[in-house]
């Protein structure tokens, strides 16, 4: 929501992180699953509603500031539930408009010196026309300069780059595994976006951040356990590994970490 990144932005933040896919009218989007379940009032697929039909929708629905996004917390800890509705009053200085699913050219717009980094959603083929979507969007609003592309899908990151070969892009899981446990050089990188471990291997530890070094890239980590890893703790754990960046689930927290 647009509420979420300037909080964060007023917390601290100095990047805004975020995931994007299509609305079923092929508008750009700022949305992690491929389903409004987890954070809405309705449930069902994004790809078959437009875009007016998604931006109806309560998108703080279900956020607790204790768990999210879980379903299963006491009801009054849904702290912005009803303000996208108008059953609520927004926090001063909001609007009901700003607990909404948003555009990607809204961020954009809304924050123009701050750089962003962009995660495409769905995979390749089918993923490309957000692929296509974006880097005429990034073209469009002059953001060439201050983005990063990245996307789980190591195909998907390559056809963004010919769409966008001056973008900054990160590698997909398919390079970054090939790099990391075979020793296959990396491509021309300079970022790598890494969780803290994998399927129960450790990966940011002070053997990886020597490879990284070498390998001439930064490294930033997502926290992959909400739970365990979003707090300051584990924020200066890998502050102190000599991470470049954290993408932090609680900005204000992060922002302790590095104070």
């Amino acid at each position: 929501t647009m509420f979420a990144f300037k909080e964060a932005v007023a917390a601290g933040a100095d990047m805004l992180e975020m995931d994007v896919q299509l609305s079923s009218d092929g508008e750009l989007i700022v949305q992690h699953d491929d389903t409004i379940d987890k954070t809405t009032n309705e449930t069902g697929a994004v790809s078959v509603r437009t875009l007016a039909e998604l931006q109806t929708l309560d998108n703080a629905y279900w956020f607790s500031p204790q768990c999210w996004p879980c379903q299963d917390r006491p009801i009054e800890e849904y702290i912005y539930r009803g303000v996208r509705t108008g059953d609520v009053a927004p926090p001063e200085g909001y609007e009901a408009e700003d607990f909404r699913i948003i555009t990607f050219r809204e961020v954009a717009e809304a924050f123009p010196d701050i750089p962003l980094d962009i995660e495409i959603k769905g995979d390749f083929p089918a993923a490309v026309p957000v692929a296509e979507k974006l880097a005429d969007e990034i073209a469009d609003l002059d953001r060439t300069d201050s983005v990063i592309v990245v996307s789980f899908d190591s195909e998907l990151v390559a056809a963004f780059a010919e769409l966008a070969p001056d973008v900054a892009t990160s590698p997909g899981l398919d390079e970054m595994v090939a790099w990391f446990l075979s020793g296959k050089k990396l491509g021309d990188y300079q970022v790598v976006q890494v969780p803290p471990d994998f399927e129960g291997i450790e990966v940011v530890n002070e053997a990886f951040m020597k490879t990284a070094a070498d390998s001439g890239v930064d490294v930033w980590v997502w926290p992959s356990d909400a739970g365990a890893q979003e707090n300051e703790a584990f924020y200066r754990e890998m502050i102190d590994l000599g991470v470049a960046g954290v993408i932090a689930g609680r900005p204000a927290e992060m922002a302790n970490a590095v104070s």
